[in-house]
């Protein structure tokens, strides 16, 4: 889900709020849903949001794989074994090694059935259950080698049960399963080459000269490593393979939704100017000029103040809104929360119709300029001292809110305005239709979480107590963005989005862009999943930031960074 298309003003460049389009997520309860085929002490989180979206990544869809590989093993294995005690039974051989042989059969086909049975669903995959099967079928294996011969043709099942265990996830597990075939195959070789170990196969080697026998010891061990090391290459070139393909998406469908992004604000802008409904006509004090913003909830007119001509810009419902009494009553919510915040980074309030009028209407203040999302696409990124500035501003029109006891809760580039006043540049923050005061446990959307999920917090979207801090993981979202050029969390669908907000890092900033190291503590506390762990307020994240790109960073802040990461670590 992305940010609602903007509403612009005309081509020189003057804009104003119109309407609050945040997204709304249902948050009432939902079945977890984990990770496809990891055991409890591999998930990350089992708990994804909303609805059942999870997040798959590149060694996700191998350990999905490796699941699906495990039930064609152990069905295979179990035919295999079966087939093998039915041939076994017409030959000869030593009758000792026939029956050992008998037993380690009969032992695979019970193993490789109770895990079969125990893989009827994705989330009972445990690599121990798999490893004590491979176990058992190694051990029928030799017990195979030593009823045919260890210069048989049985040796070759070893190298079938290595591609299996090879193709792994565990490095440890497959490690081990080479490691015991070829010391097992070893250590029973040579005690076969030296006389020290009756040979008891079918197929006797008592023709084959020590060093003849010594020779094909030595080429069954390099066959068994060749298997290992191609399986493992061959997965970790895999692994790769899906991950640069995932790369490749992700930045086919950013580049994509960039480019949506910029159609729909062509045609906001193309549309927005004009004659309006209310066009030349009186409200509240108020002539109304042309359209200069239009979206889903009103329409915004420019306008002149007539008792003294101060130009304004007047917010309008639609006409389809006004049947929404939810949507009237956050209307005039926000109008009461903005008009009480009178601080140069807020946008002012000029008057608001009575909250019985038949047309509700906010006059505002008129800006001109462009918001952050606009500013950002055309330069990209923002210097440390720049963003600085930037985030002191916000931080006076924060105070000022949490003063108040407001929380914004929606805060993003295109709620922060770059207006022009004169010969000053000022950030304004705009929008508080979705605000929530502290004290006030009631909001307009129950049982619904509202804001825009790239810039929630985590404890927005998992239902948790709202306070300022959670504003100051927007400004840490926002500062990431502003310094990186690239959003902190991203995804294919807003289910992916939320998990990794709560769940997830973005990379490291310094493996994005050029920028001193302490940059990335200061972010990572920005960016903390607990509110506790974060800044405070804005303007000490820009004093963070400033001593950051100096080399001169507060020990204290890197040690919080440090806890923090270790927690949840940039992501690779």
């Amino acid at each position: 889900m992305t940010d609602p298309a903007p509403e612009r003003g005309p081509p020189e460049g003057s804009r104003l709020l119109a309407d609050a389009s945040p997204t709304v997520v249902d948050v009432r309860p939902k079945p977890a849903v984990r990770e496809p085929g990891l055991d409890s002490a591999s998930r990350t989180g089992s708990t994804r949001g909303s609805g059942s979206t999870s997040v798959v990544t590149a060694r996700e869809t191998l350990y999905v794989q490796e699941i699906a590989q495990t039930r064609a093993f152990v069905r295979v294995t179990m035919v295999l074994a079966a087939l093998v005690a039915v041939a076994i039974t017409f030959l000869g051989g030593d009758p000792f090694a026939k029956r050992l042989l008998y037993f380690s059969l009969c032992a695979v086909i019970v193993a490789c059935g109770w895990l079969a049975w125990d893989l009827r669903e994705d989330e009972r995959y445990n690599l121990r259950k798999v490893l004590l099967v491979g176990a058992v079928c190694i051990a029928a294996a030799f017990a195979a080698i030593h009823y045919f011969g260890f210069y048989s043709p049985a040796v070759v099942i070893i190298p079938f049960g290595l591609c299996f265990f090879s193709s792994g996830g565990d490095t440890r597990g497959t490690l081990a399963v080479w490691l015991g075939c070829a010391l097992l195959e070893l250590f029973l070789g040579v005690l076969t080459i030296a006389k020290l170990m009756p040979d008891r196969g079918i197929v006797q080697g008592s023709a084959v000269s020590p060093v003849d026998g010594l020779a094909m010891l030595i080429l069954i061990e390099a066959i068994f490593l060749a298997t290992y090391a191609i399986m493992r290459a061959s997965r970790a070139a895999t692994l790769r393979a899906i991950e640069l393909h995932d790369h490749a998406i992700v930045q086919i469908a950013q580049r994509e939704a960039l480019l949506k992004e910029a159609r729909a604000d062509l045609a906001q802008a193309l549309k927005a100017s004009g004659i309006g409904r209310f066009t030349d006509r009186e409200l509240g004090g108020f002539r109304l000029g042309n359209v200069i913003g239009r979206g889903a909830m009103g329409e915004v007119y420019e306008a002149v103040q007539i008792h003294n001509g101060r130009p304004a810009a007047v917010k309008v419902l639609l006409d389809h809104v006004l049947a929404q009494p939810e949507q009237v009553q956050r209307f005039f919510r926000e109008a009461k929360l903005a008009a009480s915040l009178v601080v140069a980074n807020v946008v002012t309030i000029l008057a608001v119709a009575d909250i019985d009028a038949a047309l509700p209407w906010i006059a505002m203040e008129r800006l001109h300029g462009q918001d952050l999302a606009d500013w950002l696409r055309e330069h990209r990124r923002m210097s440390v001292s720049r963003l600085s500035s930037l985030l002191r501003q916000l931080g006076v029109g924060l105070d000022a809110a949490r003063g108040a006891g407001i929380v914004h809760r929606d805060l993003k580039p295109r709620n922060i305005f770059h207006a022009r006043e004169g010969d000053r540049d000022v950030w304004k923050i705009l929008d508080f239709g979705v605000s929530k005061l502290v004290t006030d446990d009631a909001t307009l959307t129950r049982d619904k979480i509202i804001g825009t999920p790239t810039y929630m917090a985590p404890e927005q979207i998992e239902g948790g107590k709202i306070t300022h801090r959670t504003d100051m993981f927007a400004v840490g979202v926002i500062a990431y963005r502003a310094l990186t050029g690239r959003p902190a969390f991203s995804g294919d669908s807003e289910g992916q989005i939320l998990y990794r907000v709560v769940h997830a890092m973005p990379p490291r900033p310094s493996s994005v862009v050029s920028c001193p190291v302490e940059i990335d503590a200061v972010l990572a506390v920005a960016l903390a999943k607990n509110p506790e762990d974060r800044f405070d307020r804005a303007a000490e994240l820009a004093d963070a930031l400033d001593a950051a790109a100096k080399g001169r960073l507060d020990p204290a802040i890197a040690a919080r960074a440090e806890r923090v990461l270790a927690r949840h670590p940039w992501e690779e």
